[in-house]
């Protein structure tokens, strides 16, 4: 094979002077003098680990435990040795035949897991290959035959069992995840990892590489899943390797990359620097070994990239006797170290036992203490670090003062999870009365500094407004006449010009627009008597948007009972609602079958109420936390009594806004795949746009195009459409954290407003005819302004609107029947009320809306007498 490496300059003697000089300093890196410092050697290199042992001894003094060098006592649970890459230095990975059985048993995994129990382990590596199941026969065909979906769901069991027998805190590396993996394995697992290994795309992409033909090794993926795992706030192991072909360059790239994740989200709790041992029978099995100098520098270079505060790992089964050599370049970790089983992936290279690793590190002046799978920092911050199902079994190892390992500590199985708990009431269970009466007790939750990653690292990456057109711009004036022609055949191009039309251009788009609604829908003006219910406003997702998720210990936190919910619904239809709208946060306590009580519960009490519930974003929650495809757990939910689903989460359908606009939400497939599942089990849902804080033009074109395409998805697959209406959602920015943090901007102009709402009317055309404008957020006269611009419904009464109020609109939370049909009256089109799915209300709950006026009588605000 080619293993051959670009060809590298030595840096001159005076750039090494300058970086040293620099590292010396404390001085800031940049990639350059990074990859000028790999090349450090002889008194170089002293100097280069004299700066770097400085910056990890500040790293331990900072965090309390100065001097003190940790490592974690594992067993090594090998769950499987099938790969669907082809690596070509890796040994681990074989093939079916060389195999007793794909997997190991559970009778295996557990006996590994007694063994290091009683051994006074604390950790089980699970490690094994990339979805098996993908390359290899034998391994679909094992799962199978047990009942598992996919390898994951295999590891989620195996992890569950651990703790539950053994007590043993789970440590899983199944290779590359996405976010919706991410979401199955955090409630088993203290902490995950997967090695970065390199950025370089040569060594990916060309032939005769080591990763060449392992889809899992492209560096784009391996680095999405970085950024997965911050997202989800999973702590993550993860590192280079070094000495398998690639360039300084490349190698420098790589410290970088892992910097700028770790620094966005805060989820990389160390960096493992693994040099290369050539093995036998491997491709590179004449390759030559990694020079422990040059891995000295990788890691002082690493160290003083990354920075204090991180944690850098050097596995000392891989280095000989040279420790003093890795202690002098900055490490504080010597990684897991199990004196039950061998490392399965170097088993030639046994590890060194723990009384003579503490020698060893005692013999350059350091201690070492026993740390767990999840560092100490993670430990001690808890949540959102820590699933709450993990809490019992991390508290019964963990040292509360320190976050290390609690000395004497012997690990015993815990119940991974309770009894499914009923839904308590806890907090401020008023506060959708009170938000009007008292308002919120603070502009932002209490770990705001914290929840939402690093602020920093987003700015420069938010858009801004687009400058409106000039009164007769010719190119406004020709999408126009496109429009009129073929409304939703306009180009992209088109829809953009239409969106800055101002002055008569904005008139005439409007006018076009309420062409087009009286053309699909008529001229009656539609609501919805109905009532939201948030359940609990308890979430750690991070979205930087959102002012109503609160801290469990916030002032502002609630939590509803079951009964509290069914109360909620009563008066509902006690006021002649017809449905309730049900949403929530992503409560940590909360087990994926909680969706599921709720819905009976509502369903129980009045079962002829339409029950409209849970956003993607919780169905993806309750997924996972069931461990169920979404399909599955779509249909448990309709049989519970779900019966339409909520379209909203979709903010922007665009990652690159979304990673901004949220630190954990679903990625925009998770969203599509939620609501194209839903339609095709015959459930209807909304569709929304948020907009107007750090996206673009052309991100809502491209959000309403993506719309139309679901929906003629859905009439081509299911015969029916699958969205009842579009709802735009303007960006309400007062108490919303991510412009708190100075990143968003101010909300929409009026005249946006009025070229969403009528370009979505152009846009959706033939595709999804309801366009309805949200009160809540928008003041009466713009509302007045939009129906007169292609908007023909007005929502509902809601009764209860507490997550726009939080954000600081000050539109109120409910509306009578009068107060919409005042809305509306101005406009001299007739008012219409509808059932969620736009049929007519029977005259029964027509009768009880009107005697309450859509509004139940414990949330009405007393009305002042007039003078």
């Amino acid at each position: 094979m080619t293993t051959g490496t670009p060809t590298s300059t030595p840096p001159t003697p005076s750039a090494m002077r300058r970086a040293l000089a620099r590292a010396r300093d404390g001085k800031a890196l940049d990639p350059s003098e990074a990859e000028v410092l790999l090349h450090a050697r002889g008194a170089d290199l002293d100097r280069l680990l004299e700066a770097a042992g400085r910056v990890r001894d500040a790293g331990l003094e900072a965090a309390g435990r100065p001097g003190t060098v940790t490592y974690s006592r594992n067993v090594f649970v090998p769950l499987s040795r099938l790969c669907r890459d082809r690596c070509h230095y890796c040994t681990f990975a074989t093939v079916p035949g060389r195999l007793e059985a794909p997997f190991l048993e559970p009778d295996e995994v557990l006996e590994i897991a007694r063994r290091g129990a009683a051994a006074g382990c604390k950790e089980a590596l699970f490690t094994l290959g990339d979805r098996p199941e993908d390359r290899w026969e034998a391994a679909r065909d094992w799962l199978d035959e047990r009942g598992y979906d996919d390898t994951l769901s295999y590891v989620r069991a195996m992890a569950i069992a651990v703790l539950e027998e053994t007590g043993l805190l789970p440590h899983l590396n199944p290779g590359v995840l996405s976010w919706a993996d991410f979401q199955r394995l955090k409630p088993v697992a203290g902490s995950m990892g997967m090695m970065l290994e390199t950025t370089s795309e040569r060594l990916f992409t060309e032939r005769g590489q080591p990763h060449y033909g392992s889809p899992d090794k492209d560096p784009a993926v391996r680095l999405r899943v970085l950024q997965d795992a911050g997202r989800c706030s999973v702590p993550f192991t993860s590192g280079i390797l070094i000495g398998i072909g690639e360039t300084p360059a490349e190698r420098a790239d790589s410290v970088f990359a892992l910097r700028r994740a770790h620094r966005e989200h805060g989820a990389v709790q160390e960096v493992i620097v693994q040099n290369f041992r050539a093995k036998p029978g491997t491709a590179m099995m004449h390759r030559p070994d990694a020079d422990l100098q040059d891995l000295a520098a990788t890691v002082a270079v690493t160290r003083l990239v990354l920075g204090a505060r991180a944690r850098v790992q050097a596995p000392p089964n891989l280095i000989g006797d040279d420790y003093g050599l890795m202690l002098r370049a900055g490490i504080d970790d010597w990684g897991g170290v199990s004196p039950v089983t061998p490392d399965h992936v170097s088993p030639e290279r046994p590890w060194p036992q723990v009384e003579e690793l503490e020698r060893r590190t005692a013999e350059h002046g350091f201690a070492l203490a026993e740390r767990l799978t999840a560092y100490p920092e993670y430990v001690r911050a808890g949540e959102p670090w820590l699933d709450p199902r993990l809490s019992a079994h991390v508290a019964a190892l963990a040292d509360p003062d320190t976050g290390l390992a609690r000395p004497g500590a012997v690990p015993h199985g815990l119940p991974w999870q309770a009894p499914d708990p009923a839904l308590a009431a806890a907090g401020r269970t008023d506060l959708h009365t009170g938000i009007d009466a008292e308002g919120r007790t603070a502009d932002r939750r209490g770990d705001f500094d914290a929840v939402y990653g690093d602020w920093e690292a987003l700015r420069g990456r938010a858009s801004g407004a687009a400058a409106p057109a000039a009164a007769g711009d010719a190119q406004v004036r020709r999408a126009l006449r496109s429009a009129e022609r073929d409304p939703a055949g306009i180009t992209d191009d088109e829809a953009l010009a239409l969106l800055r039309a101002d002055g008569p251009e904005l008139e005439e788009l409007a006018r076009l627009a309420d062409h087009l609604r009286r053309e699909a829908v008529g001229d009656a003006v539609s609501f919805v008597v109905t009532r939201n219910i948030n359940f609990t406003n308890v979430c750690y997702t991070g979205c930087r948007f959102c002012a109503f998720a609160q801290r469990r210990t916030d002032a502002d936190a609630f939590t509803l009972s079951l009964e509290q919910v069914a109360d909620r619904a009563a008066e509902a239809w006690e006021a002649g609602a017809g449905e309730v709208c049900m949403q929530g946060g992503i409560h940590p306590d909360l087990p994926g079958t909680a969706y599921f009580d709720l819905a009976r519960a509502v369903k129980e009490r009045v079962p002829g109420l339409h029950l409209h519930a849970f956003s993607p974003m919780e169905v993806a929650n309750g997924a996972a936390r069931c461990d169920l495809p979404v399909r599955a757990w779509l249909e448990r939910a309709r049989e519970a009594g779900v019966d339409s689903l909520p379209g909203t989460a979709a903010e922007i359908l665009d990652d690159d806004v979304r990673w901004v606009l949220t630190k954990g939400k679903l990625p925009a497939a998770q969203w599509i795949e939620v609501v194209t599942t839903a339609h095709d089990l015959g459930m209807p849902t909304t569709s929304t746009m948020m907009y107007g804080h750090v996206d673009r033009p052309d991100h809502w074109v491209a959000h309403l195009r993506l719309l139309r395409r679901l929906q003629e998805r859905s009439l081509e697959r299911n015969g029916r459409p699958g969205f009842t209406e579009f709802v735009a959602l303007p960006f309400v920015h007062t108490n919303a954290p991510v412009y708190l943090a100075g990143l968003a901007r101010t909300g929409p102009t009026a005249r946006e407003n009025r070229a969403v709402h009528a370009l979505a009317r152009i846009l959706l055309h033939g595709a999804v005819d309801n366009i309805q404008c949200s009160w809540v957020k928008l003041a009466e006269d713009t509302c007045r302004d939009l129906l007169r611009g292609g908007v023909n419904d007005v929502g509902g009464t809601l009764m209860e609107e507490t997550i726009s109020r939080m954000a600081g609109s000050d539109q109120g939370s409910y509306k009578t029947i009068g107060d919409i049909r005042a809305l509306v009256e101005p406009t001299g089109r007739p008012l219409r009320m509808r059932t969620t799915l736009y049929g007519d209300v029977p005259e029964e709950r027509r009768r009880a809306a009107e005697a309450a006026d859509g509004v139940a009588a414990s949330v009405r605000r007393p009305r002042l007498p007039m003078a």
